[in-house]
């Protein structure tokens, strides 16, 4: 399968050069571009892509708005672009639905990586900027709190905690099936079962939810 993506930044050369790239690279196209958070929920909206590669400071929308909007909306999948891996501004894309984010001068290889892990339902956060952001975040912009985040934890099941609890580190669905010896699709399901009983929208809220109820192992 062709993931189809959307640039949006207000760089015209910023989306030239992403384009140049990843038209060079299978299995993945650019069908959209879009040049402020309004214009990127709009070509959204028209062509339904898989994957929209989102900057975050821009005129008219800005890229959280936008995200936040189309995670509401729409099945496409945010990666936000931004300069400084702990910037504050990544941090608020993920709280809106982002599935995850890269650095602007992130290697071509990495980038294709990111895009098609993303198509595929996963999270780019690595180990290292999952508990780097939430730990910096967390308590400075918290969820409002939630009385029952307990109660819904304790219907999970002990394998589902498990799952849980390696999300939350920032594992991906490969690596959580490798050290629980289980397959990728048996991983999915236990994931699909999680977000349903803790009503969360996707992995990435399941790790900003273990931060902030302190649910770690």
């Amino acid at each position: 399968m062709t993931v189809s993506v959307l640039l949006a930044d207000d760089q015209a050369l910023v989306r030239m050069a992403f384009r140049s790239l990843l038209n060079t690279m299978p299995g993945i196209s650019v069908v959209a571009e879009a040049a402020d958070g309004r214009e990127a929920v709009e070509e959204v909206r028209r062509h339904r892509p898989d994957v929209v590669l989102m900057d975050v400071r821009m005129p008219v929308m800005d890229g959280i708005e936008a995200t936040r909007l189309i995670c509401d909306q729409a099945s496409s999948r945010v990666l936000i672009l931004t300069t400084f891996d702990m910037d504050d501004y990544a941090f608020e894309g993920l709280r809106a639905g982002a599935a995850g984010f890269l650095l602007k001068d992130v290697l071509p290889a990495v980038l294709g990586d990111a895009i098609r892990a993303v198509a595929r339902g996963d999270a780019v956060l690595t180990p290292r900027v999952t508990r780097g952001l939430v730990d910096k975040f967390a308590r400075i912009a918290p969820w409002p709190h939630d009385q029952d985040a307990g109660k819904r934890f304790a219907q999970l099941t002990a394998r589902e905690q498990e799952v849980f609890h390696l999300i939350g580190s920032g594992l991906t669905n490969a690596e959580i099936a490798d050290r629980l010896r289980l397959t990728e699709a048996t991983v999915k399901t236990h994931i699909t079962r999680i977000l349903a009983k803790l009503q969360l929208r996707d992995r990435v809220q399941v790790v900003i939810f273990s931060y902030e109820h302190r649910l770690r192992p």
